[in-house]
């Protein structure tokens, strides 16, 4: 049955995680939820149940990622699904943000992701079947945000890789697929999810102003349902060949519309220069 799947949710005491934990857990999966405070994570699902494997997990620390790797398959026999969905945003130009500041928003948003892959992947391969989501952003497929380079830089990454993934994996039963929200109404915005230079500097007055729009305006008024995402994520879990792509929100789809048209576009405006620089052929 569908419903037996094992799933291991990375990020699962806020935000898209949580969600998807309660649903998980109110449709009869089992679930291992990681956080980086375990009491987070038992505040936030009070449920009690042998389903629910509550782990506290430092995912830049491999071997606190391999410990709760092995505590799941102990636990529950094996692992189907995993959901790499911890992460957090920053704000800020690129000549705001320190080398500290953006390294770390690396850490948790790429490596931290590459560190789960790393170890689960043996029990995949070996089982022959599974699921990975690398959960990315709209801004990992458009990066025209001022003020998110970094973020972007991250989420582009976590895109990059996943596709790469895909093609290292399909041989063993395993698929992978990049998921890529446009805004969703958690508190992914709120102080605690998002980061801002330490250091600003007053002439990036255009970065200053979507950083204002987005902790003032758009928090609290974003359009995409985090309930209607969760339920997305369990669908494709089940399908038979799921999408390498898996763009959520209408504000998402539309952006990636415009990206793939502008692309097109200027690649035609261009492709004299483009097709220019090959080697010229000897006639014989």
């Amino acid at each position: 049955m569908e419903n037996q799947k094992v799933w291991f949710v990375t990020g699962a005491s806020q935000g898209l995680g949580l969600v998807l934990v309660q649903k998980l857990l109110s449709k009869g999966f089992k679930v291992a939820a990681t956080s980086r405070r375990i009491a987070d994570l038992q505040n936030a699902i009070s449920t009690k149940t042998e389903s629910f494997l509550p782990l506290q997990v430092s995912l830049t620390d491999d071997a606190s990622v391999q410990e709760a790797i092995e505590k799941t398959v102990a636990t529950f026999g094996k692992l189907d699904v995993i959901v790499n969905n911890a992460g957090y945003g920053l704000m800020g130009s690129i000549e705001e943000l320190t080398d500290a500041e953006s390294r770390a928003n690396f850490d948790v948003n790429v490596f931290g992701t590459l560190n789960v892959i790393r170890k689960a992947m043996p029990i995949l391969r070996q089982q022959k079947s599974g699921h990975i989501f690398n959960i990315s952003s709209i801004g990992g497929f458009v990066g025209d945000f001022a003020g998110f380079a970094i973020y972007c830089a991250t989420k582009f990454a976590v895109n990059g890789l996943t596709e790469s993934l895909a093609a290292e994996i399909r041989s063993f039963g395993v698929t992978a697929t990049v998921v890529e929200p446009g805004y969703f109404r958690t508190n992914f915005l709120t102080s605690g999810s998002i980061g801002v230079p330490a250091n600003e500097i007053e002439e990036y007055k255009e970065v200053r102003e979507i950083q204002k729009a987005h902790q003032d305006d758009i928090n609290g008024n974003q359009p995409g349902d985090p309930e209607k995402a969760a339920e997305a994520l369990i669908r494709v879990a089940g399908e038979k060949n799921p999408p390498l792509n898996l763009f959520l929100g209408q504000d998402a789809y539309d952006l990636a519309h415009a990206k793939i048209a502008s692309i097109t576009k200027e690649i035609e405006e261009w492709k004299a220069i483009t097709i220019s620089t090959g080697f010229e052929t000897q006639n014989a």
